[in-house]
């Protein structure tokens, strides 16, 4: 066998039989198997929501304020009379919206930084890694706020703060993936070969490094989903009246004597999705782990 071949061979990070047990190993997980449960129901729900029996998200009934809980109103009624369940479900797609767009913010910035950095070493690693590392130096949240101030209030900004907040976590991972991979034969053998700079990252770098992004991205989407929830809380992401599960409960904190349920469900529908989305990245983690497929 050339080694042509043979590098082409050993840059596949899952070959077909590996990707079989990885399958094999997620589907045994009951933890990882209920997180993408949630995670697809949260989903189907955001994307069915123009098609769902429920009234318009604005829709008010002043006959109908702070109604709690009935037939007409399964999940009660908010200050101005609008459908606390149709709020839910239109507010999933803010928030979903947000966590996946901002962790592809994040991943598309991250991850040829990173790879740049553990590929090129010398000056351009420092560069890259001092700049990663002042970012790092204020806690996420702080920064996607000061960000998002900086914007100023939208779901667009409050995207664009949160994916740069977590941007320095994939420059990081991938820097220290690419340094890894850098190590190994069949990169030396693609070198030896003649195969440029551009070929070695993208066909042989980017393909090994891969698995452990997507399982990052999993679990940051949980923590932008939570930030973009902090952020319409503190009225910088969502604006009024476009539903959004962090501006309900922005709201509801008035109301909690009075209309608990208006706190209630925003909240269980933001722990709910934060744990799929965990728990979903974790079963990834264990089904990609190389030290067992």
């Amino acid at each position: 066998m050339s080694v042509t071949a043979t590098s082409e061979i050993e840059a596949d990070p899952l070959p077909p039989r590996q990707r079989s047990r990885a399958w094999a190993k997620f589907r045994r997980n009951p933890s990882a198997l209920l997180g993408g449960v949630i995670v697809v129901f949260f989903l189907v729900v955001a994307l069915l929501a123009p098609l769902l029996p429920v009234p318009g998200p604005a829709e008010t009934d002043w006959s109908a304020v702070r109604k709690p809980p009935n037939a007409a109103h399964p999940f009660g009624t908010d200050e101005i009379g609008r459908d606390v369940l149709s709020r839910m479900i239109w507010g999933a797609q803010a928030s979903l919206l947000a966590g996946v767009v901002s962790v592809l913010i994040a991943v598309l910035l991250g991850v040829p930084l990173g790879m740049v950095a553990g590929y090129m070493r010398g000056w351009t690693d420092a560069v890259i890694s001092r700049f990663t590392e002042a970012l790092l130096a204020a806690p996420f949240l702080i920064l996607a706020i000061a960000l998002a101030a900086f914007l100023g209030p939208s779901l667009t900004n409050a995207m664009i703060a949160i994916g740069l907040s977590a941007m320095p976590i994939f420059v990081r991972l991938s820097r220290a993936q690419t340094l890894s991979v850098m190590t190994e034969d069949y990169v030396e053998s693609a070198r030896a070969i003649g195969i440029g700079h551009v070929g070695l990252i993208w066909r042989y770098i980017l393909p090994n490094i891969f698995p452990p992004i997507i399982v990052q991205a999993t679990l940051t989407i949980a923590t932008a989903i939570i930030a973009e929830a902090s952020l319409s809380f503190l009225g910088l992401g969502q604006q009024p009246p476009a539903p959004s599960w962090g501006a309900m409960l922005n709201t509801a904190k008035n109301f909690l004597e009075q209309a608990p349920w208006m706190a209630l469900y925003p909240g269980i529908a933001i722990f709910l999705v934060v744990l799929g989305f965990n728990l979903l990245g974790d079963g990834l983690r264990d089904a990609l782990d190389p030290r067992d497929t």
